[in-house]
């Protein structure tokens, strides 16, 4: 007598509320088994005893484009009530063509946001570009097309090869920071911070770029003095720059890090980069001639409370003032005396006191940190006492200590009589307040330099006007849009300031004649916020609606390659931090976990003298060790960074046509731990392991599916002592592998873990007795709860097996 179907469905009901999740495509799979669902099994007729490569493939032609489309269905008909899970990797630019990081860090994204929307979770996994930047007007250029033509059909092609892996993503939020609908609101944003007052601009001495013709930021230039992209060796060259002023936010970024504990082995790299914030700067009005300049001058200081004993303003030789355009720079350089302290005859306006300290050229080349200008403060430190000393500057006392050890203010005006300590918070509020610095810093932190010399990036929304100077777009004038240019070349000056019409326009404050700002942003502040675009991508009045983004925000699980755990994430989330005080959102931190993977490797073939990467057809394997075919030297191997240049990248495409999406997901998954290395290599364990897995999976399957085509009907009453004691036993294996994957897919995201406790479980199953196979209801539950398991990191063969009916009806 046949089985009824309908009991795996049954089962499969008790199973997800034990395990607290539910997969979409099984939820429209489960009621069909009662009336046979279609699959490639009921298209066929023919159950086929083996999961051979043929199958496979069958299998996921079937399944993928079902997969997708129940996707989609589920995105529209979310329930508001849920809870969500917003679940985001880093968008990639568009280059054209994926690597194995993409596969890598889409799968990982993929498999955890079906995980979540089995639980029953309202799911956000999103996808968009970071089109803007070098690399995509370099390679216009070299190809004599338009950057926007070029960008616009690498995002079709990489669209294509995302969706051909079977990833899942909300692609109706689709985001690209190149189109004018989202850099729009980077350039709001802009303008919030001028506004605020944190985005000014100054001449700098920069990294230059002689190759690429654009500024670098400090941390694009490697050990060697080298551009991180071009390879040229960087020159230092003044320029005029606009900064966006994130030391304002050091402090408060270094303690929000305490409320991240997720944030495994990363908070230790932020707050190294950050530093120790003990000082602030203070902003000094210049003066010359008893005549105040025009410049202001922001020098640190680690003493803020001792301020009122300020004695001079120190300046390296390399400073700025000595080598731009500064009015005061002919004095500067008048005084100088190379390799001594020089007193100039430029004064510094001590805000505090109102009295005017001289500025001092250092004898020194470099300050600790990053820092070019310090206040002299001789209570504070000998070596500025010996300076004033050697220059006869005058300073007054400020701090006196006390029987007790303690240090008390004398000389500080209102804050006389206070302690060091209270002096140091109240002092800092002050200068806070009257909006002369204040904020507290750390002497390695820099402003974060935003300009750049190129073509395709975020034109910034200013306006050089010769009576009003530097004013902002209006709101309202949003976006300024990026021109088009007659020709690119890559070289010589700013491109923008070839498009006239577009350059000359008028002032928005007095309507006189005026210039746009030839510059461009850097693509990290169009990667900055794109987190909270994703909330509201298609808000035409606003960057985004502060209920959606704080509906869905903050990220719960962010992930992406260990290169930005430094960099994009502190830019990230100074920009969050800004939000939160503009009223735009209601928390600060926009990621709640981190998970940042690790890169895939390939292995590289290098002759020994020249250094030379070979490519594979060159070399000869046949020899105990691998030498250069027509040479015979000797090589050296290793694994490294895949590239085109090195030859051991590996073609995403390739590798599934000849394996399977199924297959590639579940070796990523599998070869290593996320946050690891992969040492890309088909003949070790992991992938034969996972082939002989879905081998194994499907054998199990026609295990049962056998047993219950026979004649008897399933009892489980029959079972003796012995088969009840097995039976026992898988459903507390199950039960232990549910808990145990749930964990890791929800906490450690050690997803090779969760893996491997599945094969667990499948060795298990695949001991079972025949007679327990047919009649215990813990094995068919087991089976079940391993299906729905596996179904994240393997949902094509997943899907096929849950369809099958367990009799021929």
């Amino acid at each position: 007598m046949m089985h009824k179907t309908c009991q795996f469905a049954v089962y499969s009901v008790g199973l997800l509320k034990q395990v607290g999740c539910l997969h979409p495509w099984f939820v429209q799979a489960t009621p069909a088994i009662r009336s046979g669902i279609r699959s490639v099994f009921s298209e066929s007729g023919v159950w086929e005893r083996d999961y051979r490569a043929d199958t496979r493939r069958r299998v996921e032609t079937w399944w993928h484009p079902r997969i997708q489309e129940q996707w989609h269905k589920d995105m529209k008909e979310q329930c508001t009530q849920k809870k969500k899970f917003y679940v985001l990797s880093m968008f990639p630019y568009p280059s054209g063509r994926l690597h194995m990081g993409h596969v890598r860090v889409y799968t990982i994204s993929d498999t955890i946001a079906q995980f979540q929307r089995m639980r029953g979770h309202k799911v956000l996994n999103p996808m968009g570009w970071d089109a803007f930047g070098l690399p995509a007007e370099n390679a216009a250029i070299e190809r004599g097309l338009d950057p926007e033509h070029w960008t616009k059909s690498n995002i079709q092609s990489m669209r294509e090869q995302l969706n051909s892996l079977g990833l899942c993503f909300n692609w109706d939020r689709e985001v690209t920071t190149c189109l004018p609908d989202y850099y729009k609101w980077t350039q709001y944003l802009f303008v919030k911070l001028y506004e605020a007052g944190l985005a000014y601009q100054k001449e700098a001495l920069v990294n230059w770029d002689p190759v690429d013709q654009t500024v670098l930021a400090d941390e694009q230039v490697d050990e060697n003095g080298c551009s991180w992209r071009s390879g040229a060796r960087v020159e230092q060259k003044l320029l005029r720059q606009w900064f966006i002023k994130t030391t304002n936010y050091a402090k408060p970024l270094l303690d929000a890090l305490a409320d991240l504990p997720e944030w495994y082995g990363v908070k230790a790299m932020q707050a190294n980069w950050i530093g120790e914030c003990s000082g602030c700067y203070f902003d000094h009005v210049l003066r010359l001639d008893d005549k105040e300049t025009g410049e202001v001058l922001s020098a640190y200081t680690s003493s803020p409370e001792a301020v009122f004993g300020a004695a001079f303003i120190s300046i390296l030789p390399s400073h700025r003032l000595l080598h731009g355009s500064s009015p005061v720079g002919p004095a500067l350089h008048k005084a100088l005396q190379p390799g001594r302290n020089s007193l100039s005859e430029v004064t510094a306006l001590n805000v505090f006191t109102g009295r005017e300290v001289p500025v001092v050229i250092s004898a020194k080349t470099e300050f600790p940190g990053h820092l070019d200008t310090v206040i002299g403060i001789p209570d504070s430190s000998e070596e500025d006492a010996c300076v004033a000393q050697e220059l006869g500057v005058s300073w007054e006392s400020v701090v006196k200590s006390e029987e007790d050890g303690s240090y008390t203010l004398i000389n500080s005006s209102e804050f006389t009589g206070q302690s060091r300590e209270e002096a140091f918070n109240s002092i800092t509020q002050k200068a806070r307040k009257r909006n002369v610095g204040g904020y507290l810093t750390s002497s390695k932190l820099r402003d974060w330099l935003i300009s750049r010399q190129r073509y395709w990036g975020t034109p910034i929304p200013i306006v050089h006007c010769s009576s009003c100077g530097p004013v902002s777009v209006a709101v309202e004038e949003l976006p300024v849009m990026l021109p088009k240019v007659t020709s690119l070349t890559g070289k010589g000056a700013r491109p923008l300031q070839s498009a006239q019409e577009w350059v000359n326009c008028s002032c928005p404050r007095c309507k006189g004649p005026a210039q746009r700002e030839t510059d461009t942003m850097d693509t990290f502040v169009d990667s900055a916020w794109y987190y909270f675009r994703y909330t509201d991508p298609h808000n035409s009045e606003r960057p985004f609606d502060r209920s959606l983004a704080d509906q869905w925000m903050p990220v719960d699980v962010y992930i992406g390659g260990k290169e930005h755990a430094v960099m994009h994430l502190y830019y990230a989330r100074f920009l969050s931090h800004f939000c939160k005080d503009q009223g735009l959102v209601s928390h600060k931190e926009p990621f709640k976990k981190l998970l940042v993977q690790g890169l895939i490797k390939g292995q590289t073939f290098r002759v020994a003298e020249s250094g030379q990467y070979l490519k594979k057809e060159h070399i000869d394997f046949t020899a105990s060790e691998p030498v250069q075919r027509e040479s015979g030297k000797q090589l050296q191997v290793s694994w490294e960074k895949m590239s085109k240049s090195k030859h051991n990248g590996i073609d995403p495409e390739e590798v599934v046509q000849q394996y399977g999406i199924d297959t590639v997901r579940l070796y990523i998954l599998y070869a290593s731990p996320p946050e690891q290395d992969i040492l890309w290599d088909v003949k070790t364990d992991a992938l034969p392991g996972v082939l002989r897995w879905q081998s194994r999976l499907w054998g199990l399957v026609t295990k049962l599916r056998e047993a219950r085509e026979g004649s008897d009907t399933p009892n489980p009453s029959i079972l003796n002592k012995k088969e009840r004691l097995e039976a026992r036993k898988i459903w507390e294996n199950k039960n232990q592998a549910i808990v145990q994957v749930t964990t890791h897919l929800t906490e450690d995201f050690l997803l090779n873990a969760a893996i491997s406790r599945l094969m667990g479980l499948t060795n298990t199953l695949s001991q079972a007795s025949p007679r327990v196979v047919l009649h215990s209801v813990e094995f068919e539950q087991a089976l079940v709860s391993l299906c729905v398991m596996a179904a994240p990191m393997a949902p094509h063969l997943t899907s096929e097996l849950w369809a099958v009916p367990f009799s021929t009806a």
